[in-house]
């Protein structure tokens, strides 16, 4: 079977799992996030990584889930480079932040058919998509500590364009 056939099954079987209310569907996509933007979120989200002393790298993805920016912060791990891009593009791809999918995977059963739908890192907590006037401009993704303060700092910069 083709990836994107198995991504498709894997997101129709999701989709049946996620109650009524959330199934209104995700935001629209938009024109790409610009460099402008995305510098105002990477200090936005680099300003809550040393305020809380986290090594992060911090991901920002456009629209089609190319990358424009990446800043590794000092001391942070070096597989933490591709981790924050992946969990970017993911959030950009699918309109929703990662946290959705390892919800999704953290229930078991049917939906471990996830991984391979978003990547190695795409299931993990730790991105959103930019949203601005209602539309997916952009991703970010953070990768260092753990899930949690990734997100926190993924939010961050994605708040910073609100």
């Amino acid at each position: 079977m083709s990836r994107s056939f198995l991504a498709a099954l894997a997101l129709s079987v999701s989709l049946v799992a996620v109650p009524a209310a959330a199934q209104s569907g995700p935001p629209p996509y938009g024109a790409p996030i610009t460099l402008a933007q995305a510098k105002k979120a990477m200090a936005a989200a680099e300003a809550e990584a040393v305020k809380n002393n986290w090594f992060m790298v911090i991901a920002i993805v456009d629209a089609g889930g190319h990358l424009v920016m990446l800043q590794r912060g000092e001391n942070a791990q070096y597989g933490s480079v591709q981790v924050a891009q992946e969990k970017a593009a993911a959030s950009v791809a699918f309109r929703r932040p990662t946290k959705f999918w390892q919800d999704l995977l953290a229930q078991g059963g049917v939906h471990l058919r996830l991984l391979n739908l978003t990547g190695d890192a795409g299931v993990l907590e730790g991105a959103v998509p930019i949203i601005v006037d209602g539309k997916v401009i952009g991703g970010i993704g953070v990768s260092g500590a753990t899930s949690e303060q990734d997100a926190l700092v993924a939010m961050a910069g994605a708040n910073a364009l609100k």
